[in-house]
């Protein structure tokens, strides 16, 4: 039996192919950039690794990097 999901993007995200994929893999979370079409690479995230990401976008620490 698979433990893979299908590939998800946000629902806000436009088509201006600024927008990453993600899915679970087993345990791990996977992302890729939306625009390579699965031809790219892709980076794998332990869950805790992911969960630390996540707060830390959502804390704010990471906005400087979008600037």
């Amino acid at each position: 039996m698979s433990t893979q999901t299908p590939w998800i993007k946000a629902q806000a995200s436009g088509g201006g192919g600024q927008c990453v994929e993600m899915r679970r893999n087993g345990r791990n979370v996977e992302v890729r950039d939306t625009k390579s079409h699965g031809t790219g690479p892709t980076l794998r995230f332990s869950p805790g690794e992911f969960s630390a990401w996540i707060d830390a976008a959502k804390g704010g620490e990471l906005d400087g990097l979008s600037s």
